[in-house]
């Protein structure tokens, strides 16, 4: 090859290789782009059942909302979503501040992508929203994609290890982020991040504290991406959302 072509040949590999540099950087660093719909990529909450009417004097806490039994049977059976999976999701979305705008169905595609709503690798999810086995995430050791977080003697009471954290229950909260974010969804006096009643919540909570209007792409785009900086996450999550919102809307 004359000295010519094998210098054209190099400069059309350099080009070649910043292409696919500046498509990873797109992926992986730049800001969440708009989902491919613009629509709210949630299902309206159902109307409380009349459990949730006060039974407490005025001014003090009405307690933790309950849903219609028959809304949660049939929705459970339209959406595939296991039962207690549903009424964490939808508990969680009643409880938070209505402005947030947050639907059911984004909670559930965030249990379905980090946990199958509790029941990866053939995990049971109870009735009281907690596995049959613990789930836990691989160590946080800084090897391949994986941050380095050193565990405490407080996170490793959550996972067992006393060197590297782990990513903690069915919707994967680092124990740092659980210690900011612990909710009690279901009123039994424990936060819990392997109980999926407690770790909804939270997640709610998460998602609707930066201000985001979700009921627009890029604000649920926006919140999502904020619980796991990747863009394949927000479009994992965004397809298993709107698979809920079709199959019960």
């Amino acid at each position: 090859m004359s000295t010519e072509r094998l210098l054209g040949a190099l400069a059309l590999a350099l080009v070649a290789v910043a292409g696919l540099g500046h498509l990873a950087s797109r992926t992986v660093l730049a800001e969440p782009a708009p989902p491919a719909t613009v629509r709210p990529q949630y299902v309206a909450a159902p109307a409380p059942a009349r459990a949730l009417e006060p039974v407490v004097p005025p001014g003090e806490p009405v307690g933790v909302p309950r849903l219609d039994p028959a809304w949660l049977s049939a929705t459970s059976a339209s959406s595939g979503v296991p039962e207690p999976a549903l009424r964490a999701y939808a508990t969680a979305q009643l409880a938070v501040d209505r402005s947030c705008a947050l639907g059911w169905t984004t909670l559930a595609g965030i249990g379905w992508v980090e946990s199958q709503h509790g029941t990866i690798d053939g995990r049971v999810l109870g009735a009281d929203g907690t596995s049959d086995r613990p789930i836990l995430g691989p160590a946080l050791d800084g090897s391949g994609d994986f941050a380095a977080i050193p565990a405490t003697p407080e996170s490793s009471a959550w996972h067992g290890n006393d060197r590297w954290d782990h990513a903690v229950g069915p919707m994967q909260f680092i124990p740092s982020t659980w210690r900011t974010w612990a909710a009690d969804g279901d009123g039994d006096g424990r936060a819990d991040p392997n109980d999926l009643d407690d770790a909804a919540l939270a997640a709610a909570r998460y998602l609707c504290a930066d201000g985001h209007d979700l009921t627009t792409g890029q604000g649920w785009a926006d919140a999502v991406f904020s619980y796991n900086h990747a863009q394949v996450y927000v479009d994992d999550v965004h397809a298993a959302a709107t698979d809920y919102a079709e199959r019960t809307g």
